[in-house]
């Protein structure tokens, strides 16, 4: 079984499946790199409450692994609205993945799955 990639962007959720976890990740973290590039967004007042734009979440990248290897594996990274990205683990209760010294969020990604 595949491993499936979903990208959110808006509106927009395109789909892609991948035969190994490589080149799966290899797929997230170009899709990511390309969407950080048209991230940038002005803080939003929503009547009381101000989002900045590192608050806010532009695009979403899932990456979920073959069910009966991997039960409910959900990784993925979010890109947020000033540009940066943020790993994260899990589907209902995301937990950011914290980067280390010089590590990118796509290398803590590999890391945590050991990849």
């Amino acid at each position: 079984m595949p491993w499936k990639l979903t990208v959110r962007s808006g509106p927009r959720v395109a789909k892609s499946a991948h035969g190994d976890l490589g080149s799966a990740l290899t797929a997230l973290e170009a899709d990511a790199r390309e969407l950080a590039k048209s991230a940038p967004r002005p803080p939003l007042n929503a009547g009381i409450k101000r989002f900045d734009p590192a608050d806010q979440v532009f695009a979403r990248l899932e990456l979920s692994g073959p069910q009966r290897l991997v039960a409910n594996l959900r990784v993925g990274v979010d890109i947020r609205g000033d540009g940066s990205a943020k790993a994260y683990r899990g589907r209902l209760r995301r937990e950011v993945i914290e980067t280390r010294a010089g590590e990118s969020p796509y290398a803590a990604l590999r890391r945590v799955l050991d990849a």
